[in-house]
């Protein structure tokens, strides 16, 4: 009797299944390999150009900043130079309304109708102030004289009532020192004086009394107290 043995096969036939698979494998990747490798350097020449074009567009927007900041700073410039002029437009219009109101006064003063008078106060005003002060603004005009120049000293007194009594406040008392300086004045036809004095408690002014020193003689004139609302509403 002959006895035959049957081997076991399966371990040959997954050997062989595993051979195959990993041939095919190898053989995809070949594949693959091979059919991406004449892209290669298109790919790498297109991911240069959008390199490059992704640098130019960063160039681009570090320029637009610049510009953006370089006219603000100049927008910044025309405002400021726009609102200096437009100040230094207000004040020669106040200059020059301040000097049409000159001539218009000195037209008064000497026009065709007027008749030639020497030194003398056109005019007296006081505005009180905050400080418990009386600002005065007095007008000197003098057009006999075409030309020539009125220098001198000007002083005043004030007169009024005081707790009942006629009181004269002189010029040391109104400026609350002893020997108080004159206030200068030196014109052609007219002159605009002005300053500050402190009127007495309880006193109540009715006239001013100014007195003009100068190479011609001395002016004595009174005038009547006038309150003003505001300097220059003389």
């Amino acid at each position: 009797m002959i006895v035959q043995q049957h081997r076991d096969r399966r371990p040959l036939v997954w050997a062989g299944a595993a051979v195959l698979w990993a041939a095919s494998i190898g053989a995809t990747w070949l594949w693959a390999q091979q059919l991406a490798a004449p892209r290669l350097p298109q790919l790498s020449a297109e991911l240069d150009r959008v390199r490059d074009e992704l640098r130019q567009w960063h160039r681009q927007a570090e320029s637009l900043r610049q510009r953006e900041a370089t006219l603000q700073r100049s927008d910044q410039i025309s405002r400021n130079a726009n609102q200096q002029v437009q100040g230094e437009l207000a004040e020669r219009e106040q200059e020059i309304a301040a000097l049409r109101a000159n001539v218009a006064f000195y037209e008064r003063l000497v026009g065709a109708t007027s008749q030639p008078k020497g030194l003398a106060v056109y005019s007296a005003a006081f505005v009180p102030e905050a400080g418990g002060t009386w600002r005065y603004e007095m007008v000197l005009t003098q057009s006999l004289n075409r030309g020539a120049v009125s220098n001198g000293k000007l002083q005043f007194a004030l007169e009024g009532v005081r707790h009942g009594k006629l009181t004269t406040i002189g010029w040391d008392e109104l400026h609350q020192r002893p020997a108080a300086p004159p206030q200068d004045y030196s014109f052609r036809y007219f002159q605009q004086v002005a300053g500050s004095v402190m009127l007495p408690a309880g006193f109540t002014p009715q006239r001013v009394r100014v007195s003009l020193r100068g190479d011609g003689g001395t002016v004595e004139q009174m005038l009547g107290w006038k309150r003003a609302n505001t300097i220059g509403d003389t």
